[in-house]
């Protein structure tokens, strides 16, 4: 019998196995890491969610010039101010006023057309103004509240009186993030007075909706930053003990009952292990470009360079996913006195950043569903305060929108011919908040949240949507 011989391989041990294939127990582990990361980002309280509308913006960046910059210096001409200088205001000043004014003042600034539409920007702006075939200018704007406090609050969440959650806040409730690893709600340099944390707080809603602060006001950009993003620990390590202490809070939320405060701080831990890979490398500007930085004015001795950072930050979070990013110019444009001296310098800091950041946005494909929101939280008067100054004014100010479906080279509604009252097509901060929501595809009658037994939404119980300016 002819003897066969057979040749076995050699025995193939687990720990062979998982070494040679997939790199082992650590791309297990990494797997199974992910695998949860994904699975709780899912869940939770920032998960994509539908629109009410169809959206003609997915994304919103605020550019808030904090103190109120005036609308007759900026983009709403008034011929007949310059032609009555120094002239008795002719109608009926305000029943209340911030402060007493004086007779009218002209600007100091010439007006003249951009683009092809031909709208009329003051030479503050000259940058922007190349910019105007981008804008809607809203020139009949009006609010409430006189003092920077309540119009800051009025402002960034409808109300001038009570603590209400924020339009970034409202947005990112409605919607979600787009990247489940970075907030939905991001404010670069925010303002710490006039109603400080206030004003990008959630208030009722839950934490998870409430701004995400990169650094303050108080410090320049470039030294700006997330606090403890990063630590030392290694990422399996860290997972271990947010497991742990996600089990033990929610033992305790068992027994204890609903407690928002607690809930917030979970989805705060877990968030913030999901975004040290990515917040990071997204606050990173070192790669870009040098055409980039001298587009938006970066650069160490330029004084565009500290907006001009807070600019390329929106876009590098704007197009990461972030729902409602928010830059401040904080405080500057609160000229009392001496408005040809600061409003000049105020414009030089952020004229070019703003029109990089157009630029920008539209060659990269991103204007279109990004909506630009520039403005601040009131107007000034058309009659002097302090020799070279106005004084603040609710009651008339401008305001331009840009991308994310609005018509550009438009102009909407006119103050009256001395810029001191909204007159014709005027939009409230109702209004305005009830339109950037129907933008982003959400019904501000619809998005409410249910506290303290009534339904609460970001216009109260008042707001208009201003479809004119819809493309």
């Amino acid at each position: 019998m002819p003897t066969f011989c057979r040749t076995f391989a050699p025995a193939v041990t687990r720990r062979d196995a998982l070494r040679t294939t997939a790199n082992g127990f650590g791309l297990l582990a990494l797997g199974g890491l992910l695998a949860q990361q994904q699975s709780r980002a899912a869940d939770g309280p920032l998960a994509e969610r539908k629109p009410h509308l169809k959206p003609r913006a997915k994304r919103v960046i605020f550019l808030f010039m904090h103190g109120g910059p005036s609308q007759v210096d900026t983009f709403d001409p008034k011929p007949l101010l310059a032609k009555h200088d120094g002239k008795p205001f002719p109608g009926q000043k305000p029943r209340v006023q911030f402060a007493a004014t004086g007779n009218l003042l002209k600007s100091p600034w010439a007006f003249k057309p951009g683009g092809n539409s031909g709208i009329q920007v003051s030479d503050l702006f000259p940058e922007v103004r190349k910019m105007a075939d981008e804008l809607t200018v809203i020139r009949s704007v009006h609010a409430d509240n006189s003092a920077h406090g309540g119009a800051l609050l009025q402002l960034h969440t409808g109300s001038d009186t009570f603590v209400r959650p924020s339009i970034g806040s409202w947005a990112t409730y409605g919607l979600g993030s787009e990247n489940e690893n970075l907030p939905g709600f991001v404010t670069v340099c925010p303002t710490l007075g006039h109603g400080g944390v206030a004003n990008w707080s959630s208030a009722f809603l839950p934490a998870a909706y409430q701004g995400t602060p990169i650094g303050h006001s108080g410090i320049q950009c470039k030294d700006a930053k997330i606090n403890d993003i990063t630590g030392d620990m290694a990422t399996a390590s860290q997972r271990m003990q947010l497991d742990l202490l996600d089990k033990m809070n929610r033992k305790h939320l068992s027994t204890s009952g609903p407690d928002a405060a607690l809930e917030g701080r979970i989805n705060a831990f877990e968030l913030a292990f999901r975004m040290q890979a990515e917040a990071p490398k997204v606050t990173d500007i070192s790669k870009e470009s040098k055409d980039t930085l001298e587009m938006y004015g970066i650069g160490d001795k330029l004084p565009t360079d500290n907006f001009g950072r807070q600019c390329l930050l929106a876009r590098r979070f704007a197009e990461s996913g972030v729902r409602f990013v928010q830059v401040s110019h904080s405080y500057k444009w609160d000229q009392h006195g001496e408005l040809r001296k600061d409003h000049a310098k105020n414009a030089l800091e952020v004229d070019k950043p703003i029109a990089g950041l157009l630029a920008d946005l539209k060659r990269r494909d991103l204007l279109k569903d990004t909506l630009v929101w520039w403005g601040g939280e009131f107007g000034r008067t058309p009659t002097a305060q302090g020799g070279d100054g106005r004084d603040h004014n609710p009651h008339a100010f401008s305001m331009w929108l840009a991308g994310g479906g609005v018509k550009g080279g438009f102009v909407h509604g006119a103050t009256d011919e001395f810029g001191y009252y909204a007159a014709e097509n005027k939009v409230h901060m109702h209004d305005l908040h009830a339109t950037i929501l129907a933008l982003l595809g959400l019904d501000h009658q619809k998005l409410t949240y249910r506290h303290a037994g009534r339904d609460f939404r970001l216009t109260d119980v008042k707001g208009h949507v201003v479809e004119e300016i819809f493309a």
